[in-house]
């Protein structure tokens, strides 16, 4: 396993600055939360990650091997996956067939072999279906398999888009707000699924999110941003006593530890 490393990113839009000079690194098999108020750098510093922008200096490095400079495509292939703030699904096809969308960087069977229904290609799809029934059960979609995305509810839909970056078999998992929009027992619902997916999958997790109980929940460490800088890297239990994050966030007095999931520190987190 390997650790992702970002060193001293910057991204500029015209004049205004993103992320200026943000570093961090992501422990493997951990779950590091990225977090701030609408406009900190949040989204960009995942589409950096994930290869959608590349920073106008600075670096990113899974391992030994850089990043910065490849394209999504390539990134998914070394084992990057990501989910986004909008869920991106084909609503008119099946659960079953979005998760074999996700597989499409793993299928090795040719045109051709396709073309003419080689026996090789029948027993690859056989493969990739197996599989994908696999993380089906794992999060609790396999009821919903036969069924098109679009007749979901709107946890299990967001449930089935981090379904589907786990059946690209990633080594690091990008979560764009996963809880955004949901009620407080799908936030716990969800809670549970990312430690399970670093728990027993063995995935590292980077996570995105506005809710500071699902940040205390489930992250290992955390990485505050305000204005594209990073003003605090540490342990969650940490996060609301520093002075940084103090004046920064909450205006006042240290806060103290919320309990539970679905609360948050700041309205304006």
């Amino acid at each position: 396993m390997s650790a992702l490393r970002v060193d001293q990113v910057s991204v500029r839009f015209g004049a205004l600055v993103a992320l200026d000079a943000v570093s961090f690194t992501v422990r493997p098999g951990t779950v590091h939360a990225v977090i701030g108020p609408n406009g900190a750098g949040k989204s960009t510093c995942l589409n950096v990650l994930s290869g959608v922008y590349r920073p106008h200096a600075g670096s990113v490095y899974l391992g030994e091997r850089e990043l910065t400079r490849l394209r999504p495509h390539r990134i998914a292939r070394l084992g990057v996956a990501r989910t986004f703030q909008n869920i991106e699904l084909s609503g008119a096809q099946t659960v079953e067939d979005n998760l074999l969308l996700g597989r499409h960087h793993l299928i090795r069977s040719g045109l051709i072999a396709t073309a003419l229904g080689l026996p090789a290609v029948s027993r690859e799809e056989r493969r990739h279906r197996a599989r994908v029934r696999e993380i089906a059960d794992f999060l609790g979609l396999s009821p919903a398999l036969g069924l098109p995305a679009a007749l979901l509810p709107y946890g299990l839909r967001k449930r089935l888009e981090m379904a589907r970056a786990l059946a690209l078999e990633p080594r690091v998992l990008l979560l764009d707000e996963p809880v955004a929009g949901m009620d407080a027992a799908e936030t716990a619902e969800m809670a549970d699924v990312i430690l399970a997916v670093r728990a027993e999958l063995g995935v590292t997790v980077v996570l995105v999110e506005h809710d500071m109980g699902m940040v205390r929940r489930t992250a290992d460490r955390v990485t505050v941003l305000d204005f594209g800088r990073r003003i605090f890297d540490g342990e969650p239990g940490a996060m609301a006593s520093d002075p940084a994050v103090v004046e920064a966030y909450l205006g006042g007095a240290p806060a103290q530890p919320e309990e539970g999931i679905g609360c948050t520190t700041s309205s304006s987190w």
